[in-house]
């Protein structure tokens, strides 16, 4: 395809890629009027997160898999068909039993929509001139990223729309871009009537990850990290996943191709992409909470103070993206863009309840450059050392463990907020001579309007001298990925499509 026709048909992508990524972000600020108007439990509250977290993540690889057998445009066309109608039941629930049951069916059209579209760019656009594109896909990812709370915030307060169009505003860009697919996207699609799908390993790897996603909602709350339903949960979950192991060794058509992974240059992307997506989810959960609660803004103020963070992706994944098409090297913007990453977090480590925005804003910005410096780019590493006839599953499991690792260190880095913050607001309450426990703050700190002005400054006080401890621990597991992508191959990046 020539340039013309590469941009009619990204531009659809590109739209399917903004509405699956937004639809995440833009229930985030509704999320406690949802609950609240269908009188929902705290428990639902995470359920509704975690249900469509675990179908996505788990359901990755599996439609990375397909789109190696199958048609990519087909496979895409009833993605969009799940995600349309899950969304329209979403914003027709009448309980938070059956918008968690709704959630779950649209992780699995949200999954699929954002590996398929990377598969189909992989099998339009050489290595080298993918470079110049990649750009336009992390500004899609920044702007959802940061507009969705944004717009989630606007729908929830007007009064003519309701937190229901959360839903509902996703379906009429869907069909758009499925219209625009059927008349633009054109792939040569092989048939290969002679492979089967394998189911068994697509279960054992789903079931593996379900239970390991379960493990890390809910230890730290419900249970300690050490005691018998970590035992159980965790150790069923390595056995699960090691059969998996086995059955992807055995079987012809592997979910994952154990092949690929256990390639130098793959296994270093994956790592590196590891730490990237923490980013990609931590920034943007704790800054907002950060900047909510342990600053006192709006919703829709806190989503203008995260602008630096989409500045950041949106201009270094242009200009990297450029350059990568221009020399046909990847490994040094890769290097520098984990580099800037994990000192954007240092930065942020030092930052509590009364720092300048300035600096607020600095630490945002090395964290969303280098956040668009290395994400697409380390997706590159791993297409460029495969053949079109694996690229779907390639690409599904760098996305599936970039997914991962960003859904544990969130609930992680979550755990490790929620009891510095309780520690915090104990000391402080102490000082005041308030017993914490009489005073009530310790079980619902989120309605920080609702307390008394003592025990708000105290709240506020304790988020935000927190969030920098985390930032801390984020900064850390970014310098893994900076001696994962140090280890990368410099190659150039081939100008054929396949092999």
């Amino acid at each position: 395809m020539d340039h013309r026709h590469v941009l009619r048909a990204l531009s659809g992508l590109l739209i399917v890629l903004f509405v699956a990524m937004i639809s995440t972000t833009v229930v985030s600020v509704a999320l406690p009027q949802i609950i609240g108007s269908l009188d929902g439990t705290q428990s639902q509250y995470t359920w509704v997160v975690t249900a469509t977290l675990l179908a996505s993540t788990a359901s990755t690889p599996i439609w990375g898999k397909l789109a190696d057998l199958f048609s990519k445009k087909l496979l895409l066309q009833i993605a969009i068909g799940i995600f349309v109608v899950s969304s329209v039941a979403c914003g027709f629930a009448q309980s938070t039993e059956q918008l968690i049951a709704f959630r779950a069916v649209q992780g699995l059209g949200m999954g699929a929509l954002q590996v398929l579209v990377q598969v189909i760019i992989a099998a339009m656009i050489s290595p080298k001139e993918r470079g110049r594109y990649n750009g336009y896909l992390g500004g899609v990812m920044a702007v959802a990223t940061v507009g969705g709370p944004l717009l989630g915030g606007f729908i929830t307060d007007a009064s003519w729309l309701g937190w229901r169009w959360c839903f509902f505003i996703a379906v009429p860009f869907t069909l758009l871009a499925s219209v625009m697919l059927a008349r633009t996207l054109h792939l040569a699609e092989v048939r290969r009537p002679d492979t089967k799908v394998d189911y068994l390993g697509a279960s054992l790897i789903a079931a593996g990850v379900s239970l390991l996603l379960l493990w890390v909602t809910f230890v730290g709350g419900d249970f300690d990290w050490i005691s018998w339903q970590t035992g159980l949960m965790v150790g069923g979950s390595v056995v699960i996943l090691g059969a998996a192991v086995l059955v992807e060794a055995r079987v012809k058509e592997p979910v994952v191709p154990l092949h690929v992974v256990r390639r130098r240059d793959p296994a270093l992307a994956i790592v590196a992409s590891l730490a990237v997506g923490m980013a990609m989810f931590g920034g943007a959960v704790f800054l907002g909470q950060y900047f909510q609660i342990g600053r006192g803004y709006s919703p829709t103020e806190a989503g203008l103070l995260t602008i630096p963070l989409m500045a950041g992706v949106l201009v270094s994944s242009t200009v990297a993206g450029r350059l990568v098409s221009k020399t046909g090297k990847v490994k040094p913007y890769i290097v520098t863009g984990v580099v800037v990453l994990a000192l954007g977090f240092l930065g942020l480590s030092f930052i509590d309840h009364e720092t300048p925005l300035v600096a607020v804003s600095l630490g945002m910005l090395g964290v969303g450059a280098g956040v668009g410096m290395s994400m697409q780019n380390l997706v590159l590493v791993l297409q460029n050392t495969v053949p079109l006839s694996e690229i779907g599953a390639a690409s599904g499991a760098i996305t599936f463990f970039r997914s991962l690792g960003g859904t544990m260190g969130v609930s992680v880095l979550g755990a490790v907020l929620a009891h510095q913050v309780a520690s915090k607001i104990a000391d402080g309450l102490t000082r005041l001579g308030i017993d914490p426990a009489a005073s009530g703050s310790g079980g619902s700190t989120l309605n920080v309007a609702a307390m008394p002005p003592q025990i708000q400054e105290v709240v506020r006080a304790a988020y935000g001298d927190a969030t920098g401890h985390i930032f801390l621990i984020s900064a850390c597991i970014a310098v893994v990925g900076v001696v994962a992508s140090l280890f990368l191959t410099p190659t150039k990046l081939r100008d054929s499509v396949d092999l």
